[in-house]
């Protein structure tokens, strides 16, 4: 066990605010078989769902419903749990919380029953982050991702680089062992086969770390913003790809004043589509702030869509434009209104300036919008393999990144056995932090705290 020395019993509502045909309290701690014969007045049954009263300390009913007892270790949090359902009014749920905590329990922290999991032993911590990432998840796709996490397959995939890179590690360290015998460096790389076995874990861990970009991509969402000058569609570019007129389009330029934002879902990728005032020189004090968070909002996107007028291609001003886009961020040049200029709808890469992508499409007809879509998946590092991506955190990216810099120059030392064996434990620590192997308190109190609470 990571050693839990939780010893309080928590309660919380476990089901969502509002009112509802069911609600869930859910306690967990130790000895709950008495706390359920003093809430209930019977002694539960293990594992059966049992019709019961819910008693206030005056013995009086608060509510009837199901209840459920799970004595440990064979339950979520590895401690007794209770669940307590009963009618999923507000009154109801506050009522039955308090008269849990009459009983001894305290009020439970964001995440403390996944928290006290993880402790348990009942989850590593990918898992319990994939409690979070299901619950969040915002399409189908990221809910089957997250479910694979919750499963254990990311920390199997971690799991076996881990032990086929301790492997190598301890046939390395133990020739150091013996520093009195003379040990030929190259010789016994090439009876470990070293230079293989090292190049295959490099390979393995490149693909999970594709995966693991992917579904991050999947978990987070790209953010898209249409920047240009006035009346070039942005707008009607964001009704488009919404399917429903949530901006205004008219022939008066100006007439986008503050951000417009909209999630939409392309292959199950959440993109967070933000219109824009339109970008140029006003004296009008309303359109300048607006032109002012059209800037904050392309400092803060992943692509930028700069369109432009098909009829009229990129000119000069649009170029004065695209040169003041900051560094990294990806554009993609969509000249709109193709059907006005009779241009057929089409992708293409300009030549004179370093390939930079067009898109030639209508946001009135609709005409090359699944071009767009395309290359925005294109964007994402979308390949298609959705039943094989890892709902992954910023944190194991960190991670998966950090172990191949590590991989990297074990490979550079190869030779010197000592730095090389100290690159492969520097690789080992980092990825086991992903499965919380080794991981600071700190960090579980911030990555916990972000989970709904009862959860």
């Amino acid at each position: 066990m990571r050693g839990s020395n939780h010893t309080e019993t928590i309660a919380a509502i476990a089901t969502a605010p509002g009112r509802g045909g069911i609600g869930v309290v859910r306690v967990s701690g130790a000895g709950l078989q008495a706390f359920a014969e003093l809430l209930c007045a019977r002694q539960p049954q293990v594992r059966r769902a049992t019709l019961a009263d819910f008693f206030g300390a005056d013995g009086v009913a608060i509510d009837r419903g199901i209840l459920l007892y799970f004595p440990a270790p064979h339950s979520f949090t590895g401690e007794d749990v209770l669940e307590l359902q009963g009618h999923g009014g507000p009154v109801v749920m506050q009522l039955l919380l308090a008269r849990c905590v009459e009983l001894g329990a305290r009020l439970a922290e964001p995440g403390e029953f996944t928290q006290r999991a993880f402790l348990n032993d009942k989850l590593d911590l990918a898992q319990a982050e994939a409690v979070a990432d299901l619950i969040e998840a915002s399409s189908a796709q990221a809910a089957r991702s997250a479910l694979r996490s919750l499963s254990g397959e990311f920390s199997r995939a971690v799991h076996d680089i881990v032990a086929r890179l301790t492997e190598l590690r301890a046939l390395i360290e133990a020739t150091l062992d013996f520093p009195d015998e003379e040990i030929d460096a190259e010789q016994l790389l090439h009876d470990i086969d070293a230079r293989a076995r090292l190049a295959a874990l490099r390979a393995e861990l490149a693909a999970l770390g594709d995966r693991a970009r992917a579904g991050a991509t999947l978990r987070r969402g790209l953010s898209v913003v249409l920047a240009g000058l006035p009346n070039v569609g942005k707008s009607s570019l964001l009704n488009r790809l919404a399917g429903a007129d949530r901006a205004i389009v008219t022939d008066i330029a100006g007439t986008t004043r503050d951000a417009i934002h909209e999630t939409i879902h392309v292959e199950g990728i959440p993109l967070h589509v933000i219109d824009t005032a339109g970008l140029r020189e006003t004296a009008d004090a309303v359109e300048a702030i607006g032109i002012e968070r059209t800037w904050q909002e392309i400092e803060r996107a992943d692509v930028v869509l700069q369109i432009v007028d098909a009829r009229a291609g990129v000119t000069p001003t649009d170029h004065a434009i695209a040169v003041q886009l900051p560094a990294g961020i990806e554009r993609i040049v969509v000249e709109n209104k193709c059907d006005l200029a009779q241009l057929p709808p089409s992708r293409f890469e300009d030549a004179t300036h370093g390939g930079q992508v067009h898109l030639r499409l209508s946001a009135k007809s609709g005409e090359g919008i699944d071009l767009l879509h395309d290359e925005l998946l294109r964007v994402a590092g979308w390949q298609g393999h959705g039943e094989d991506v890892i709902l992954a955190r910023e944190r194991h990216l960190e991670a998966l990144a950090l172990a191949d810099v590590q991989l990297t120059y074990a490979d550079e030392h190869l030779t010197r056995l000592e730095l090389c064996a100290e690159e492969l434990r520097l690789a080992q620590e980092a990825l086991s932090g992903i499965t919380g192997e080794f991981t600071a308190d700190d960090l579980l109190g911030t990555i916990f705290s972000r989970f709904c609470i009862g959860k």
